[in-house]
């Protein structure tokens, strides 16, 4: 099994690793739910049949992305509480 590589962190590097993931975390949910909204529109006004299917790609890839960087940032919490700071 893999070592947990935040146990070797000291705790002020540890809280601002959480504070970058966290921010990181809330721009590409809002990037996320903004290219949902232009995908949504777009459809809308284009419809289904006139729409590339590379418009869709974002929709797809973006979960992918962010799926890493909400698994590190629950493992960072976890190891804050489990220091309790």
């Amino acid at each position: 099994m893999k070592k947990n590589t935040y146990e070797e962190l000291s705790n002020e590097k540890l809280l601002k690793k959480r504070d970058l993931f966290k921010g990181v975390s809330i721009g590409f949910g809002v990037i996320f739910l903004l290219a949902i909204g232009i995908i949504v529109y777009i459809l809308s006004v284009k419809g289904l049949k006139n729409v590339s299917i590379a418009t869709l790609v974002p929709i797809f890839t973006l979960p992918i992305i962010f799926m890493p960087i909400l698994i590190n940032l629950s493992l960072l919490n976890k190891e804050i509480k489990s220091r309790k700071l």
